[in-house]
């Protein structure tokens, strides 16, 4: 087995870098397939359970709650005991936490199991893109980067149909079962195949009290977005639910005043702000951005089309398909044109095109059909949202040093499951101010998408100078 030191990297070769990157792409798509077909099976789950759809939702809050919580922490400790164990410690955790999944029969239980699983997850997510600096060659790692992007799109399409699939056949369980023999097939593979990196054994562990800290500050703002998603769905306690998400948003603020205190003089800190480099930092304002953008898109489009242009489900599939395709497309662009153009002008030119879409379905919002302006923009913002991301996520894993890879890749993570976390309060602030089944509420939801796409280019174009 082929070793590589994080410290001078240059990469796999030949067949062992193809089975590596065939694992990575492996457990970065079981991911992603575990975490959107589940979403599809919540109905299912809510009858069998005999419990509230308000309470199931928490089948899918638990996975990504834990799994955003314990991404830095994670890569932190691939950073001093490899990525390849945390790799493999989540896979095995994600395979046994399906198990329990499987044999669940109360809700508690259930999103206890859960939770395991988006914390096997997280180790797997945490050190991923690390993995791939290691693997890929720097004058390959661009399309390296683009490739795991790819597979991204079209995994989050890839998991709805096949969890359809799955449903018509059996029961809900077996979305989790498949998962069992998935997670020992990775763990197999990566104690072959995945790289090393150095152990980072001279630096100080992060205390017990940080990673609380850490814990609080996403724990907060997700309880937050989550009161005002009920907010919105309750007439009856609006002020109330509203109230409660300012009250925990502030908390939450205010725990992230005290853990950057502890953090920012600290050497590989857990909230890596020892990355004191504007290029990284800038390339997190646009990740950011971006996903916020994209989370509000994916939360108003069902209102939108469901209710206001009234298609059918299949028609609105059909529709929404267009962003993932346009995404694909661009991805394969994009991985060629890093290290070609700057990978600011390329960010700020796919924020521009996403932008540009969200604007289109503001207008188009406001008719009573899609028709093709609608189409048009939905796969206008796939194409600027795939000309984006891979040239975005190549910046953020090579601004870092490389024995510094690891908490630059879990900030990736850390930076789309906080884009997802505002874009969601945001849309329900609006919601609660106008109404989701109002043409004025949709408008204006996808108004704050178009603006913040705006901010995400020009935070990437600033990076142009650095």
């Amino acid at each position: 087995m082929q070793q590589v030191d994080s410290s001078s990297a240059q990469g796999l070769s030949g067949r062992q870098r193809h089975l590596a990157v065939f694992t990575i792409l492996l457990g970065i798509t079981l991911t992603v397939l575990d975490s959107t077909a589940v979403t599809l099976g919540l109905p299912t789950m809510t009858r069998d359970l005999g419990v509230d759809a308000d309470q199931a939702i928490w089948i899918v809050n638990g996975f990504q709650l834990a799994a955003l919580v314990a991404l830095l922490p994670l890569a932190n400790w691939g950073e001093r005991i490899t990525y390849r164990r945390v790799y493999l410690a989540g896979a095995v955790l994600w395979g046994l936490a399906s198990a329990l999944a499987c044999l669940s029969d109360t809700l508690p239980w259930l999103i206890a199991a859960r939770a395991a699983q988006g914390l096997g997850a997280a180790g797997i997510m945490a050190v991923n893109m690390a993995l791939v600096r290691l693997t890929w060659p720097p004058v390959l790692l661009g399309r390296g980067i683009a490739l795991n992007s790819m597979v991204v799109s079209t995994a989050t399409v890839v998991g709805p149909m096949l969890a359809a699939a799955i449903l018509s056949a059996g029961s809900w369980r077996w979305l989790f079962a498949i998962n069992i023999p998935a997670a020992l097939l990775l763990f197999v593979l990566g104690r072959h195949t995945l790289p090393f990196n150095k152990p980072e054994t001279h630096s100080v562990p992060p205390s017990i009290f940080d990673v609380v800290l850490n814990a609080g500050v996403f724990i907060l703002l997700f309880l937050s977005a989550d009161s005002f998603g009920h907010a919105v769905k309750s007439s009856a306690h609006q002020t109330q639910g509203l109230m409660q998400g300012l009250a925990l948003l502030v908390a939450g603020m205010g725990v992230i005043i005290i853990h950057v205190l502890r953090q920012r003089r600290k050497q590989q800190a857990l909230l890596p702000l020892d990355l004191k480099i504007q290029l990284f930092r800038l390339s997190m304002l646009t990740s950011i951005g971006s996903f916020s953008a994209q989370t509000i898109t994916f939360i108003v489009l069902p209102f939108l089309m469901l209710d206001a242009w009234r298609i059918s489900a299949a028609e609105a599939g059909l529709l929404m398909s267009f962003w993932p395709v346009g995404t694909i497309l661009a991805a394969s662009f994009a991985g060629r044109w890093i290290g070609r153009y700057h990978g600011g002008w390329l960010g700020g030119a796919g924020m521009a095109c996403l932008a540009a879409g969200l604007g289109g379905l503001a207008w188009a919002s406001t008719t009573a059909a899609p028709g093709l302006t609608a189409t048009l923009s939905l796969g206008l913002c796939g194409l600027g949202f795939g000309l984006f991301q891979s040239p975005n996520n190549h910046t953020i894993i090579t601004s870092a040093p490389s024995q510094r890879a690891g908490a630059a890749s879990a900030m990736i993570g850390t930076a789309r499951l906080t884009g997802q976390t505002l874009g969601a309060t945001l849309v329900a602030m609006v919601f609660v101010l106008n109404g989701e089944n109002t043409s004025q509420g949709l408008s204006i939801a996808l108004v704050v998408a178009c603006v913040l796409s705006v901010m995400a280019g020009l935070a990437s174009v600033m990076r142009v100078q650095h």
